[in-house]
């Protein structure tokens, strides 16, 4: 199972709304989800991405300063905004699952000549000369 992780990645604002300053109207948001299978030597880490922007009305009501802004708050207002939070972690997930196991391969053309194997070398024969009767 891959763990996912929402991060907001740039934030645009007006410096002034209506009496409020620095107030957010954009921002951009980025779900990773990374995935590692096997061990040791053999361990390989999958990743997939979603990177997305979601602009917001003006605020009314309450206000929270930009500095006292969290991530978590503004990823709220995100998904309180059209963005769709299982869509894009099942669109991620599957980014993992089609690398781990793809849904189409490629294959050489079968009317394209193939490589021979390398030509494996014959040893010659090893005559014992027998020892002279004496």
């Amino acid at each position: 199972m891959p763990t996912i992780t929402w991060t907001i990645e740039q934030n645009w604002v007006k410096p002034v709304e209506g009496s409020e300053t620095d107030v957010v109207v954009t921002s951009t948001y980025r779900c990773k989800a990374s995935e590692t299978v096997g061990t040791g030597d053999s361990a390989k880490t999958y990743i997939g991405t979603v990177d997305g922007a979601c602009s917001f009305q003006p605020p009314s009501g309450s206000f929270t300063a930009y500095p006292d802004l969290t991530e978590a708050q503004i990823l709220g207002w995100v998904f309180a905004n059209g963005v769709d939070q299982a869509a894009i972690e099942a669109n991620v997930t599957q980014q993992i699952e089609n690398q781990i196991n793809p849904p189409v391969v490629t294959l050489p053309l079968p009317w394209a000549a193939q490589p021979l194997p390398p030509a494996v070398k014959v040893a010659e024969p090893v005559v014992i000369a027998e020892s002279p009767a004496v």
